[in-house]
């Protein structure tokens, strides 16, 4: 359905808002209806027919935890509208988010938005109800490990979710995460369970393309453009076209690359270099980079208006250090590809490999991992794998905390942290363990270590 032929309820108990996104989308759309009271949602409904809601989370001034906004959520479910809904909140994080997704919101926005990524999202929406379920590229169950990605972490299972829900979208991905967490993985799962999946997925890791070079490999060039251009030779952008194009360590690209960039994905045509006739590209986004979001919002680093550009819907991949209930997992199965590829038996980990394992901080994350058990299974002489078999790689060599001094400035920062995040929490020991990326029995012995 395109954005001229929609209807668009929106309900939110400031006026000024109303008033605002009546403004931003009348030219757009063929109808837009706003409502202060949730309690007339069902008149509404009854009257008419959305295409997409925009419903707001909070109604009440002195509470901010969502449930009004959950509550007429699963009203709108209850009472059978096809309509889209998206919610809106002035008091977001993630785990609103995740519970909005997984109560069955399409999609989830933080006031103040940017009006373009806010309209780009009902888009997104719209293009969704030309979509039979049947014909979904995605067969994912909730939680369900997705090709070679695994996780039996709760954050895995969260990007298991995300991936479930933005998969058979349009919507521009980035994702960030260390090196070696399975950044390219992640992309590449986003492509199969698409409704491109039949179509190129098209790789380029940008950050490694110098400026001469990065115009002529996304966006082609006509023969005699320069020295070397012997023959007419399409872009990355053309060749992804109808499909996928993953930019890989986006995070790296300089400000005038970006600008480039910018103006392809705003105009969705390119222009050989060498040639004055452009050429419409559809393709879907997807970028990737292991620089922070803190320091993409460094306008001296990165232009703003790119990462509204890429960045529709974020997903945060969590280094191994923090999801250690997958390295048992993980570690088994690179043992099976391992025993397979070097004909040597199966091998089990032995207690002392596994409590090996289980105590290394892995700065190389995934990949280290991966690497520490091909290793293994190399040097392994038996049908066991066992603790002098791991080895771990002084390429990957960094500081690690020295959990039996606590007098030392290390010892402190880690206090420090530790108070900070739980004062951050309110005393909540779960939420957090969760956010310094341990356990609870792992936080509590610290407290005692410390003596908090």
């Amino acid at each position: 359905m395109s954005l001229k032929n929609a209807a668009i309820l929106i309900i939110d108990d400031d006026v000024d808002i109303l008033t605002a996104v009546r403004l931003l989308l009348k030219p757009e759309v063929k109808e837009v209806v706003t409502e202060k009271n949730p309690e007339n949602i069902r008149s509404l409904l009854a009257r008419q027919s959305f295409d997409v809601i925009l419903l707001d989370m909070n109604y009440n001034s002195s509470m901010n935890t969502g449930n009004e906004g959950f509550y007429w959520l699963n009203k709108i479910k209850e009472w059978k509208s096809t309509a889209f809904v998206i919610m809106i909140t002035a008091y977001g994080d993630i785990d609103l988010a995740i519970r909005s997704l997984k109560e069955g919101a399409f999609d989830f926005m933080v006031k103040p938005w940017h009006n373009e990524k806010l309209i780009n999202t009902i888009q997104s929406a719209l293009k969704n109800k030309n979509v039979k379920p049947s014909d979904a590229k995605t067969s994912l169950s909730n939680g369900a490990p997705i090709n070679e990605l695994l996780g039996e972490s709760e954050p895995m299972q969260e990007i298991f979710y995300k991936i479930q829900k933005i998969a058979p979208t349009d919507a521009n991905i980035l994702i960030l995460g260390e090196n070696g967490t399975g950044k390219d993985l992640i992309a590449k799962a986003i492509h199969q369970h698409s409704l491109r999946s039949n179509n190129p997925c098209i790789k380029v890791d940008v950050g490694a393309l110098t400026e001469s070079l990065f115009e002529s490999e996304l966006f082609g060039h006509k023969k005699g453009a320069f020295t070397d251009a012997r023959d007419d030779r399409e872009g990355r952008f053309e060749a992804a076209n109808e499909g996928t194009l993953f930019l890989d360590e986006i995070g790296n690209i300089s400000l005038y690359q970006q600008a480039k960039l910018l103006s392809v994905l705003q105009n969705r045509q390119v222009t050989r270099l060498g040639s004055n006739i452009s050429t419409p590209v559809d393709i879907r986004l997807i970028c990737a980079t292991n620089v922070a979001m803190q320091e993409l919002a460094n306008e001296s680093r990165f232009r703003k208006d790119l990462i509204y550009r890429i960045n529709t819907v974020e997903i945060i991949v969590p280094p191994l250090r923090r999801r250690t209930t997958d390295i048992v997992l993980l570690a088994n199965h690179f043992s099976k590809i391992y025993s397979n590829k070097y004909l040597k038996p199966g091998l089990d980990f032995q207690r002392d490999a596994v409590e090996k394992l289980m105590s290394y901080h892995y700065p190389g994350n995934v990949r280290e991992l991966q690497y520490v058990i091909e290793r293994a299974v190399i040097m392994s002489d038996g049908i066991v794998l066992e603790a002098k078999d791991i080895i771990f790689s002084p390429i990957e060599s960094s500081v690690k905390m020295n959990e039996e001094n606590g007098n030392t400035n290390l010892g402190m920062m880690e206090k420090n942290t530790i108070l900070k995040v739980i004062e951050k929490h309110g005393g909540n020991i779960s939420k957090a363990a969760k956010e310094l990326g341990i356990t609870r029995t792992a936080l509590y012995r610290r407290l005692n270590k410390y003596d908090i």
